[in-house]
């Protein structure tokens, strides 16, 4: 398939720039995507699309302060976002410059951080922090919250609450899993009241959630890679539901990347602990552990989009965006959410 199959128009203002007053105050799309039909919703009316017995499987990664300013020995200023912390001295992180900086060259972030570039891989630098703190400290001491570049303004105060899960605690993640932005505590407690099972998984989510395809055809893409947890609890509560007739809903694109990854990885079956993944979901991909997806909407030309697109079918989702469009659905990190019932 071509990239160009997954794009579409998208007027600016309909993009997201701040959140919801209350985070299950937005907007909800379903889409059945067996009988072809949608319905406009809110948020806070989720709990008439579950029963008991139902899992609901949320990816509880923490996001990281993982932003830094800085310059080169030359001068030069350089921004620099970790992509994934290696080890108390080492980080991968892409960087913009005006020019590249070239291995062994030098740099101070926030005017307190000395770092030498170790080794340059494709888009991403192997940095080394000269610093007694390590580099989770350092980023929480001196980093940024990393907002989308479609977000076109400077993070606040705010945000620090906001682009962040009531659930997240485990910290790795350069960009929020964005379809549990919606849920407050309270909208927990009251799935559960009602008999759903709440799950997590761990993927810290990358820079590459952000990134365009840019070749022409989709085959052709590379997914950088991704790490993700599953623990036992979570595997127990899925196939107890299987079982019993319930049906497994990911929150998230991630959720369900880091389920279907591990199934694929194991002929099948979920299988507890720890794994990388670079999976790429497109369309004709056959989906093993998920029912049912919670997400917001995606950009054009995105792998979310053909992921979604994949679990949902072409057709119906180009229909339910251009819908929403029409509707005036916000879009994005900070947008409204769709719940989707599987194609196939």
């Amino acid at each position: 398939m071509k990239t160009e199959d997954f794009d579409f128009y998208l007027p600016a203002g309909l993009i997201a720039q701040f959140p919801a007053g209350q985070r299950n105050s937005s907007r909800l799309l379903y889409l059945d995507s067996r009988r072809h039909c949608r319905q406009d919703t809110l948020f806070s009316s989720l709990s008439n699309y579950l029963r008991a017995g139902d899992v609901m499987v949320f990816n509880d990664t923490k996001v990281i302060k993982a932003r830094l300013f800085g310059k080169k020995e030359s001068g030069g200023k350089v921004e620099v976002l970790v992509e994934r912390i290696l080890d108390d001295r080492h980080a991968l992180a892409a960087i913009r410059a005006s020019h590249a900086p070239k291995p062994d060259s030098r740099l101070l972030l926030a005017d307190a951080i000395p770092a030498t570039v170790i080794a340059r891989e494709e888009e991403f630098y192997t940095l080394r922090f000269e610093h007694a703190l390590p580099v989770a400290e350092l980023l929480q001491c001196y980093g940024q919250l990393p907002l989308p570049p479609y977000i076109n303004r400077p993070a606040i105060d705010s945000d620090e609450a906001r682009y962040q899960t009531v659930y997240a605690r485990n910290a790795g993640a350069i960009a929020a899993p964005t379809a549990g932005l919606h849920f407050d505590q309270n909208m927990m407690d009251h799935l559960r009241s009602l008999g759903v099972t709440i799950a997590y998984v761990t993927l810290h989510v990358g820079a590459g959630t952000f990134q365009p395809v840019r070749v022409a055809h989709i085959a052709d893409h590379s997914m950088h890679s991704e790490s993700y947890h599953i623990p036992q609890a979570t595997v127990d509560a899925i196939q107890k539901a299987q079982l019993a007739g319930g049906r497994v809903l990911a929150v998230g694109t991630t959720s369900l990347r880091a389920l279907e990854a591990c199934a694929s990885a194991h002929q099948g079956h979920l299988v507890a602990g720890h794994g990388e993944t670079r999976i790429f979901i497109t369309p004709g991909y056959r989906f093993q552990v998920v029912e049912r997806l919670l997400t917001n909407f995606h950009l054009p030309r995105s792998t979310l989009l053909m992921l979604v697109s994949a679990f949902a079918g072409i057709d119906n989702i180009r229909d339910a965006y251009q819908h929403a469009i029409k509707e005036q659905y916000r879009f994005f990190s900070y947008g409204d959410a769709m719940l989707i019932e599987r194609e196939l």
